[in-house]
């Protein structure tokens, strides 16, 4: 009999719908709207446009987008639909959902704007910042933090990285955000985004080929970075530091020293510098110091397993490649030479516009071999020619 009756309550609901004309039943996972008119210690109820009753309950309170923290009876809210009839005969509803949905549909169009926002640090890992938006829990990654928060750590130090990413727990950010999936609840943010909008004005006040002077802020192995102008950061790439080849960009300068550069490229917010473009290329006078079949002496900088790394002067180096080490073949050019010897080489090739000069031992002792050999020759031709003279001697006194 209960039913029965129960049955007849819902087919006469759903005529009551059709009669006004109102859309069909929602469906569970749809939005409903609803007026609340009483709150309870854990439950909620709401008017469904007066044709029933919705509630919230437990867990389904918790409202991820932070829209509905305070209700108040006689407010409109919007829920998310669990079940259409629960044991009350009430419809089931969710602020949780409804939350979840309008968060993220938040997100997604904070990010279609390219809007910036303040984000807080809860966390770090090797890989980067877990970051709070709100209710919601993001990540920002350290290939997207700004220059003057990216962990510049001699060696690339994994521990130290860590620890350098632990010292923004509890900071505030300005990012921007560059990936949001709400099935995975996926949340990327980027400082570095936020900081290139930010400077793009200023930035755009520069060009390629304008000099600037700053002062050094972090000296690593790949290169120096330098701060200049309004709290601009620029790189300058180890091969850009000076001409000759270096080992370290810290064997030339030092964190704190001033230096000026030239602007030889600008993306986004990257701004790239180079100081030995302010010098003259020592190589574009070498005809005037050095040429092929030089016999010069060289320093020994670096050894690799192709060959050595000669320094001839201040300026310009020059390759001794494993081949022109040696006549008889070798395993390692260790075994002629160590760091910081000086030795004799022959020029076998110079190439300015390269930078390229090449060096060889080899052809110093094949040298020697041949004069060896030319003298030998000489004397050989000087004894026949002396032989010759005494037996003509020696048949003008038999006469």
């Amino acid at each position: 009999m209960k039913t029965e009756l129960k049955t007849k309550e819902k087919i006469k609901f759903k005529s009551v719908l059709e009669d006004h004309n109102l859309l069909a039943l929602p469906k569970v996972g749809d939005l409903v709207k609803g007026k609340v008119i009483k709150i309870g210690r854990s439950e909620v109820h709401l008017d469904i446009n007066g044709l029933t009753t919705g509630v919230v309950r437990g867990y389904e309170l918790f409202d991820e987008s932070g829209e509905y923290s305070n209700l108040k009876v006689g407010v409109e809210i919007e829920a998310t639909v669990l079940e259409l009839e629960n044991e009350n005969g009430q419809m089931e509803l969710s602020l949780r959902f409804a939350g979840h949905q309008k968060a993220w549909k938040r997100l997604e169009q904070l990010k279609s704007d390219k809007t910036s926002l303040l984000v807080q640090v809860a966390d770090a890992n090797k890989g980067g910042l877990m970051i709070n938006l709100g209710k919601i829990s993001g990540f920002l990654p350290v290939s997207q933090l700004a220059t003057e928060h990216y962990p510049r750590v001699a060696g690339g130090d994994k521990n130290k990285i860590l620890e350098k990413l632990k010292s923004y727990i509890g900071q505030t950010f300005t990012v921007k955000i560059i990936d949001v999936d709400e099935e995975e609840e996926k949340l990327i943010v980027s400082e570095k985004a936020a900081k290139e909008e930010e400077q793009r004005e200023i930035i755009s006040q520069y060009q390629v080929g304008d000099l600037v002077e700053g002062i050094v802020t972090a000296v690593t192995e790949f290169g120096i970075f330098i701060k200049f102008g309004q709290d601009l950061e620029g790189l300058i790439h180890i091969s850009e530091i000076a001409w000759q080849r270096i080992e370290h960009p810290r064997d030339l300068v030092k964190v704190g020293q001033k230096v000026k550069a030239q602007i030889i490229d600008i993306s986004g917010s990257k701004i790239f510098l180079s100081m030995k473009k302010l010098a003259e290329d020592p190589w574009s006078k070498i005809a005037q110091k050095y040429k092929v079949g030089q016999v010069v002496k060289g320093k020994v900088l670096k050894i690799n397993p192709f060959g050595l790394f000669v320094q001839l002067d201040d300026n310009i180096h020059g390759l001794a490649h494993i081949s022109e080490l040696s006549e008889k073949p070798i395993k390692s050019p260790e075994e002629i030479a160590r760091i910081g010897a000086e030795l004799d080489f022959k020029i076998l090739s110079i190439e300015p516009a390269d930078h390229r000069l090449g060096l060889s031992i080899r052809a110093l002792k094949e040298k020697t071999r041949a004069e060896k050999n030319e003298a030998v020759a000489e004397d050989k031709v000087s004894d026949k020619k002396r032989i010759a003279k005494e037996k003509k001697k020696t048949a003008k006194e038999d006469k």
